[in-house]
């Protein structure tokens, strides 16, 4: 059976079933297909996974648990040293290193590791791109207008009463004042002593209903 140019060949398949498959650190579900598991690979993307099953003669469709020792060293060596197996220079993710001056792939950590480098590489010679990096702004030209804002909203809070200012219409008098005069008492306040009691209301008399 052919398929995308490839001799399918089920030999290489181990006869054993791994949960966890462990390629270049990185442990993969072996419930997974190949083609899949490997994009799972830091630096490894669907095309780059793709050129590597059909190097390698594999079914893309296999389950990845099923492959053995030599099968998973095989797939190593491709994704560490891509030149070795033939792939050209435009497929690798770093070429002409700042240090080395070498066409190189970077996986997983090395990544990262890079990228830190060249950004604090940048910050050192004082370049354009430097400054940009150390003001935290976008790098690549973008627009910043309306995007790439920091900060905080200004605005209104809600929510919350606040409380009027001491000695302003409708403030609670403070402890040990007194009250004003002609004010009445508080709720539930005790008289003053010597205070005339407050005048009861007399209710007037009902007008008699004329005969």
């Amino acid at each position: 059976m052919v398929f995308n140019g490839v001799t399918k060949n089920l030999a290489y398949l181990s006869t054993q079933y791994e949960n966890l498959i462990r390629i270049l650190g990185n442990d993969i579900p072996g419930e997974k297909k190949i083609l899949v598991g490997l994009t799972q690979i830091r630096g490894v993307g669907m095309m780059f996974a793709n050129s590597i099953i059909n190097h390698l003669n594999i079914d893309p469709n296999s389950k990845i648990g099923y492959l053995n020792s030599e099968q998973i060293t095989s797939i190593e060596k491709v994704i560490q040293d891509p030149q070795s197996s033939s792939f050209p220079t435009w497929f690798l993710n770093r070429r002409k290193d700042a240090e080395t001056g070498k066409d190189l792939h970077l996986v997983t950590s090395d990544i990262a590791f890079n990228v830190r480098n060249d950004i604090e590489r940048e910050k050192g010679v004082f370049s354009w791109r430097g400054y940009r990096h150390m003001f935290g702004l976008k790098v690549r030209g973008q627009r910043t207008r309306c995007t790439g804002r920091k900060g905080g909203a200004v605005g209104v809070a809600k929510g919350g009463r606040v409380l009027p200012a001491k000695g302003g219409a409708g403030a609670p008098p403070a402890e040990g004042d007194a009250p004003a005069e002609g004010a009445a008492p508080a709720e539930g306040a005790a008289p003053a002593e010597g205070a005339a009691p407050a005048a009861e209301k007399k209710e007037a008399p009902a007008a008699e209903k004329k005969a």
